[in-house]
Protein backbone atom coordinates (compact mmCIF):
# COMPACT_ATOMS: atom_id res chain seq x y z
CA UNK A 1 0.00 0.00 0.00
CA UNK A 2 1.51 3.60 -0.63
CA UNK A 3 1.40 5.87 1.72
CA UNK A 4 0.68 8.82 -0.06
CA UNK A 5 -2.52 10.11 1.09
CA UNK A 6 -3.85 7.40 2.66
CA UNK A 7 -2.85 8.54 6.53
CA UNK A 8 -6.17 8.49 8.64
CA UNK A 9 -8.28 7.01 6.15
CA UNK A 10 -10.48 4.14 5.89
CA UNK A 11 -8.50 1.17 4.40
CA UNK A 12 -10.26 -1.95 5.23
CA UNK A 13 -14.06 -3.46 6.33
CA UNK A 14 -13.46 -6.58 8.35
CA UNK A 15 -16.81 -8.39 9.36
CA UNK A 16 -17.02 -10.92 12.20
CA UNK A 17 -18.26 -14.15 10.83
CA UNK A 18 -19.54 -17.77 12.60
CA UNK A 19 -18.28 -19.54 9.75
CA UNK A 20 -15.58 -18.70 7.63
CA UNK A 21 -16.39 -21.19 4.69
CA UNK A 22 -20.33 -20.29 5.05
CA UNK A 23 -19.00 -16.63 4.38
CA UNK A 24 -16.53 -17.35 1.33
CA UNK A 25 -19.30 -20.01 -0.44
CA UNK A 26 -22.11 -16.91 0.03
CA UNK A 27 -20.28 -13.85 -0.89
CA UNK A 28 -18.12 -15.51 -3.70
CA UNK A 29 -21.39 -16.92 -5.23
CA UNK A 30 -23.01 -13.75 -4.76
CA UNK A 31 -20.72 -11.88 -5.49
CA UNK A 32 -18.05 -13.32 -7.29
CA UNK A 33 -15.53 -12.09 -4.32
CA UNK A 34 -11.92 -14.03 -4.23
CA UNK A 35 -10.61 -15.07 -0.92
CA UNK A 36 -6.67 -15.43 0.85
CA UNK A 37 -7.03 -17.92 3.85
CA UNK A 38 -4.58 -16.91 6.80
CA UNK A 39 -5.21 -19.52 9.12
CA UNK A 40 -9.01 -20.99 10.62
CA UNK A 41 -9.66 -17.68 11.96
CA UNK A 42 -9.28 -15.01 9.78
CA UNK A 43 -9.84 -14.79 5.59
CA UNK A 44 -9.28 -11.52 3.62
CA UNK A 45 -11.65 -10.89 0.72
CA UNK A 46 -11.05 -8.90 -2.64
CA UNK A 47 -14.30 -7.38 -3.90
CA UNK A 48 -12.12 -6.30 -6.99
CA UNK A 49 -11.98 -2.94 -5.42
CA UNK A 50 -11.68 -2.98 -1.76
CA UNK A 51 -9.98 -5.65 0.45
CA UNK A 52 -11.59 -6.76 3.61
CA UNK A 53 -11.94 -9.90 5.90
CA UNK A 54 -13.64 -12.06 7.43
CA UNK A 55 -12.60 -12.87 11.69
CA UNK A 56 -14.32 -15.41 13.24
CA UNK A 57 -16.27 -14.93 16.12
CA UNK A 58 -18.34 -16.65 18.46
CA UNK A 59 -19.84 -13.19 19.34
CA UNK A 60 -21.93 -11.22 16.81
CA UNK A 61 -24.48 -8.29 17.09
CA UNK A 62 -27.82 -10.05 15.17
CA UNK A 63 -27.93 -6.86 13.30
CA UNK A 64 -24.42 -7.40 11.32
CA UNK A 65 -22.14 -4.60 11.11
CA UNK A 66 -18.48 -4.42 9.86
CA UNK A 67 -15.64 -3.44 11.50
CA UNK A 68 -14.55 -0.07 9.77
CA UNK A 69 -10.54 0.18 9.83
CA UNK A 70 -8.75 3.15 8.93
CA UNK A 71 -4.49 3.07 8.26
CA UNK A 72 -2.28 5.06 9.63
CA UNK A 73 1.60 5.62 9.24
CA UNK A 74 2.36 6.74 12.90
CA UNK A 75 0.16 4.37 14.82
CA UNK A 76 1.19 5.08 18.34
CA UNK A 77 0.30 9.34 17.44
CA UNK A 78 -2.59 8.24 15.76
CA UNK A 79 -3.96 5.91 18.95
CA UNK A 80 -2.72 9.48 21.01
CA UNK A 81 -5.06 11.77 18.76
CA UNK A 82 -7.75 9.30 18.99
CA UNK A 83 -8.04 9.50 23.04
CA UNK A 84 -7.53 13.14 22.96
CA UNK A 85 -10.15 13.68 20.35
CA UNK A 86 -12.71 11.83 23.11
CA UNK A 87 -12.28 8.12 21.72
CA UNK A 88 -11.67 5.41 24.47
CA UNK A 89 -9.43 2.69 23.31
CA UNK A 90 -10.71 -0.46 24.28
CA UNK A 91 -8.19 -3.09 22.53
CA UNK A 92 -4.66 -1.46 23.01
CA UNK A 93 -2.22 -1.91 19.33
CA UNK A 94 -1.41 -5.41 19.14
CA UNK A 95 0.60 -7.23 16.47
CA UNK A 96 -1.37 -9.50 13.38
CA UNK A 97 0.17 -11.06 10.02
CA UNK A 98 1.20 -7.97 8.28
CA UNK A 99 1.00 -4.96 10.75
CA UNK A 100 -0.27 -3.89 13.85
CA UNK A 101 -3.48 -2.33 14.84
CA UNK A 102 -5.79 -0.69 17.67
CA UNK A 103 -9.60 -0.85 18.08
CA UNK A 104 -11.51 1.94 19.69
CA UNK A 105 -15.02 3.40 19.97
CA UNK A 106 -15.79 7.09 19.67
CA UNK A 107 -18.35 8.90 21.78
CA UNK A 108 -21.40 7.47 20.33
CA UNK A 109 -19.92 4.12 21.22
CA UNK A 110 -19.16 2.74 17.37
CA UNK A 111 -16.11 0.80 17.43
CA UNK A 112 -13.49 0.90 14.72
CA UNK A 113 -10.12 0.30 14.16
CA UNK A 114 -6.42 1.39 13.50
CA UNK A 115 -3.72 -0.67 11.16
CA UNK A 116 0.00 0.49 10.40
CA UNK A 117 2.55 -1.94 8.61
CA UNK A 118 5.23 -0.62 10.22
Amino acid sequence: MSDKGADRKIDYIELNVADISASKAFYGEAFGWTFTDYGPDYCEFHDGRLTGGFARSDTMSSKGGPLVILFAIDLEDTETRVTKAGGTIVRPIFSFPGGRRFHFTDPDGYELGVWSDK
